[in-house]
């Protein structure tokens, strides 16, 4: 249960999908994310379901800092003054690793699928102010590794849009998502392209979808050979590193600003 959060005015970022949303990135960064009391998430755990708000920040895993790219987005969107005054952002984190379509997870009579939309109806009633601004995805591994071909990932991803926006009545909320880790790609283009180009077509066809190029990001293993922070070894390949997050947030951020601009140039 929740405590009263009917004096907190939220925007709302749903963010879902396996374990690049999740959130893999390891290692050093320049400037690392300081909590926020203007960005908070909403968590679940499933025995007992149960869902919690807390101000956000990055996770610490085996004595390792994990972090997500829903950080840098969060952090470029109150820096560049979207939230009106007296206003916070929630992430509502639904994304949960080594999931897909293939796995009967986010279809929409799927667990993971309908336990987003809970969280995501659970954070706008807590205030009838609060409002939805964006769906950040990021998935697409478990399906590449299954073979699904082009039409079927296409078919369920395009699905989960259009349902997600009109289960939560929001049939303009701008739907963002990405392409995988370059290196990681490339060991696999065959059987990689058919998932990665059928959600390029979503993002194309869906209406306010925009999709993220994730050209020169580095996996947890590459950034490990180039700058290690400990004295084992990485081999990661294909979770986005810590420094790759925080860029792949930023050009989340930039696709959603993009969108935006689209709307007010009709």
């Amino acid at each position: 249960m929740l405590r009263n959060f009917e004096n907190e005015v939220y925007d709302v970022i749903i963010l879902a999908g396996q374990s690049n949303a999740e959130g893999r990135g390891i290692g050093s960064v320049e400037k690392a994310y300081k909590p926020s009391d203007k960005i908070w998430s909403m968590n679940c755990s499933f025995t007992p379901l149960e869902y919690t708000i807390s101000p956000d920040e990055e996770k610490v895993f085996e004595n390792e800092i994990r972090s997500n790219f829903a950080l840098s987005f969060a952090k470029e969107y109150v820096r560049d003054g979207r939230l009106a005054e007296g206003r916070k952002l929630l992430i509502v984190r639904a994304a949960v690793s080594a999931t897909g379509f293939v796995d009967n997870r986010w279809k929409c009579t799927d667990d993971l699928y309908q336990n987003m939309i809970s969280m995501a109806k659970t954070a706008l009633s807590l205030n009838p102010q609060n409002r939805l601004v964006a769906m950040l995805w990021h998935q697409g591994e478990a399906d590449i590794w299954a073979r699904i071909p082009y039409e079927t990932h296409f078919d369920n991803l395009m699905t989960l849009v259009r349902s997600s926006r009109a289960e939560l009545n929001a049939p303009d909320l701008p739907f963002i998502a990405a392409d995988i880790v370059p290196k990681w790609k490339a060991s696999f283009l065959d059987i990689s392209l058919p998932v990665i180009n059928a959600i390029k077509d979503v993002c194309k066809d869906c209406g306010n979808g925009a999709f993220v190029e994730t050209d020169g990001l580095l996996s947890n293993a590459q950034e490990f050979k180039q700058n290690p922070w400990n004295n084992g070894e990485c081999k990661d390949g294909i979770h986005f590193s810590r420094r790759s997050l925080y860029e792949l947030g930023k050009r989340y951020y930039q696709a959603f600003v993009k969108i935006g601009e689209a709307n007010k140039n009709q």
